[in-house]
């Protein structure tokens, strides 16, 4: 098992068939919600959590996670008091980028590559990369099916949700963490730049082809996961960057189900 990862390119297949997996279930229900401007605002403080684990010499995906899910955390708490949800994100994703770059520029002895997080940096995964994220993988799998029930009829339906015991607010606040482990995840495969467009892309082609959440759900991880793989190979192929070029699949595959569904309706 070890000679076998010791291959960089099956680790980095691994790893993005992980990040694809993770996000792409939880995509669906950044775009049930509408929400694709938290995934931005979510993403982009993960630059200043690598700056404060690196000033503080701790572990990067550590520093990002918690970032990220202190900013979910406070959009979230922010939301419902008097903020237009468009306007806080709005702000929220670009200060933290920011404030993010500029605590970098004060890091003294320390050589940081900010094009490996902006974009990610797949083909540098190491085991241990691997372990890290097929953990977090598993975690956001894990929270997606215990929760998915609560989560689907909290989207659909808030007062439903409330009649049947259950918080919107705190179905939220779950949603919210688990993107934000997503976030620490999906960094060093595709970047700041880029997750949300792995969340939201996937999800939005399967959106015209399925019939059910659950079908949409499983649609957009199977999605993912070819997005992940057929990028890797372009860029392997075409000598393109690893992230830009896995999205760059998935927008193909958008196109296509946008074309597949409009045959589909015109057949009809």
């Amino acid at each position: 098992m070890i000679h076998f990862l010791d291959d960089f390119l099956i680790r980095a297949t691994l790893a993005s068939i992980a990040v694809a997996l993770a996000a792409a279930p939880l995509g669906c229900f950044v775009v049930w919600r509408r929400m694709a401007y938290f995934g931005d605002a979510t993403a982009h403080a993960a630059i200043l959590g690598v700056a404060l684990a690196l000033a503080f010499n701790l572990s990067i995906f550590l520093g990002v996670l918690a970032i990220s899910i202190l900013m979910a955390t406070l959009v979230t708490r922010l939301s419902g008091r008097g903020f237009a949800m468009d306007t806080l994100l709005g702000v929220m994703a670009h200060a933290s980028l920011a404030i993010g770059l500029v605590a970098v520029s004060f890091l003294s002895g320390v050589r940081v590559d900010l094009m490996a997080f902006l974009f990610g940096d797949i083909l540098a995964v190491s085991t241990f990369d691997l372990a890290v994220i097929w953990g977090g993988a598993i975690l956001v799998l894990a929270l997606a099916i215990w929760r998915w029930d609560a989560l689907l009829t909290a989207t659909m339906s808030p007062e439903l949700a409330r009649a049947g015991g259950l918080d919107p607010d705190r179905e939220q606040l779950v949603l919210s963490i688990t993107l934000a482990i997503v976030v620490a995840v999906a960094l060093k495969v595709v970047g700041v730049i880029l997750i949300t467009a792995l969340l939201i892309i996937p999800a939005a082609a399967a959106r015209p082809l399925a019939k059910t959440p659950e079908a949409m759900a499983f649609l957009a991880a199977g999605i993912a996961a070819v997005s992940a793989v057929g990028g890797l190979q372009m860029s392997l192929w075409a000598d393109t960057p690893a992230g830009p070029s896995i999205v760059t699949v998935a927008f193909c595959l958008f196109l296509m189900s946008l074309i597949t569904a409009s045959l589909r309706r015109a057949s009809h």
